[in-house]
């Protein structure tokens, strides 16, 4: 049997969930509505790799400015400010995404990884590019997936959902998985939780389990599954 390389996520909890981590390379898609933690996970998932000496790359799409990410990032005690801009590259692409134009932003996410030679990869939220795009969407991700696929880097798509959807169809289908985070109102409170439903390659824990966002270990999921 083939033995698939992996890459520990950094996310407390999770490899164990996981046989080890992501596969690499791979593309995963973290799904999730707002306040859910996804960007948190993100920047997680980045300094794991920065501490351990990869290089890594965070894109930003439609999202906060990344000057303000930054600043509420430091508040984490992982955050090790060191890595700004040097192990851990930062880059906008909001106003390529507002022009439209999927192949000059398929050169360009290619141009910044063969720059950076990143290992980790994070762009965030890739949903939003699907306003601009429209009909193209889908063959935008089918070309982004298989350009990221050839780089030898793990890659992290993050994507807002919908009232009523799991995770974003669109992205989930091109992806070497997908896991859902999600707050549920239970006893007059909400409580977040996590689960993977793809993880190609892997024999992965399956059903939900509770997470807390703490400002030592950023995302971490708890034991107990549900």
């Amino acid at each position: 049997m083939y033995a698939l390389n992996r890459v520990p996520s950094g996310i407390v909890g999770l490899d164990d969930m996981t046989e080890g981590g992501f596969p690499f390379p791979s593309v995963m898609l973290l799904a999730g509505s707002a306040g859910t933690g996804k960007t948190t996970f993100a920047q997680k998932f980045l300094f794991a790799g920065a501490d351990s000496g990869e290089r890594c790359l965070y894109l930003t799409t439609l999202s906060e400015p990344t000057q303000w990410m930054l600043r509420f990032a430091s508040q984490f005690e992982f955050v090790d400010k060191r890595h700004f801009g040097t192990t851990i590259k930062y880059c906008d692409m909001g106003q390529m995404i507002r022009d439209g134009d999927a192949e000059k932003i398929l050169n360009f996410i290619d141009e910044r990884v063969a720059e950076t030679m990143a290992q980790r990869v994070v762009i965030d939220p890739i949903t939003v590019v699907g306003d601009f795009l429209k009909s193209s969407y889908r063959v935008f991700l089918f070309d982004l997936v298989n350009r990221l696929k050839n780089w030898q880097a793990v890659t992290l798509l993050t994507g807002e959902v919908k009232p009523g959807e799991l995770y974003p169809p669109e992205v989930a289908y091109a992806a070497d998985g997908v896991i859902v985070l999600y707050m549920s109102e239970e006893d007059g409170a909400r409580r977040k939780y996590i689960e993977v439903v793809k993880l190609r390659g892997t024999n992965h824990v399956t059903g939900k389990f509770s997470y807390d966002i703490t400002r030592k270990e950023g995302i971490m999921i708890l034991k107990s599954k549900f």
